[in-house]
């Protein structure tokens, strides 16, 4: 089997079990995405959709946000950890959407990655799920997927990202990242994994043969 029969396979699953995926992190727009998934690293997507409700009940916009001290931020979030690093990424980013883009979050990498404790992987998915721009986020799930399934060398989540990007159609980024990212958590977690029962394991994992 190819690589690309199997990358086809592999698709033809995904979209059967997960034709539509949501985005699991709650929000109503591009600021509370960008904060959400600011939050989500090193936490889980279900905590932090605990915790969000209480930060956007105080502030859901910048210019609500600056208005609190990074000190009161810091309490919000504090279960979703790094809360030092976060509540300063969440003041400054915010303060930049103000000085610097008329309060509104700019739809370009560029700018998104210059903010305070915004990444790539930050910018993709708000490129992608906020503003419908082709991206494919690429996580510590989904690096570790790629790697079992023999998509990717495993060396960075780099390297995995432009492997992905270079086995699939474009059209497809944005919905096949959350595709992913679900069917880690149903059949392919990082703990107790049992590659015989998992439906792209079992199959198509590193180990089998491929030409």
């Amino acid at each position: 089997m190819t690589k690309a029969e199997k990358v086809d396979r592999i698709l033809a699953i995904l979209d059967e079990r997960y034709p539509e995926p949501p985005i699991p992190l709650h929000h109503k727009d591009a600021y509370t995405l960008l904060i959400a998934v600011l939050l989500s690293a090193q936490c889980t997507d279900e905590r932090v959709n605990k915790i969000t409700p209480l930060l956007f009940e105080r502030a859901d916009n910048p210019y609500d946000m600056v208005k609190l001290t990074v000190e009161e931020i810091k309490e919000i979030i504090r279960p979703c950890g790094l809360s030092p690093m976060k509540s300063k990424g969440i003041y400054g980013l915010s303060q930049m959407i103000i000085d610097k883009h008329d309060g509104q979050v700019p739809d370009n990498f560029k700018d998104l990655e210059a903010m305070p404790a915004v990444g790539h992987k930050t910018a993709s998915v708000v490129m992608s799920q906020a503003f419908g721009v082709p991206a494919f986020p690429v996580d510590t799930h989904i690096h570790r997927l790629a790697y079992r399934w023999g998509l990717s060398s495993g060396k960075s989540v780099e390297q995995t990202e432009k492997d992905l990007k270079r086995l699939t159609p474009k059209e497809v980024w944005n919905k096949l990242h959350l595709q992913i990212i679900y069917f880690g958590r149903e059949f392919c977690p990082a703990r107790g994994h049992n590659r015989d029962v998992c439906p792209i394991c079992s199959i198509y994992g590193r180990k089998n043969m491929e030409r």
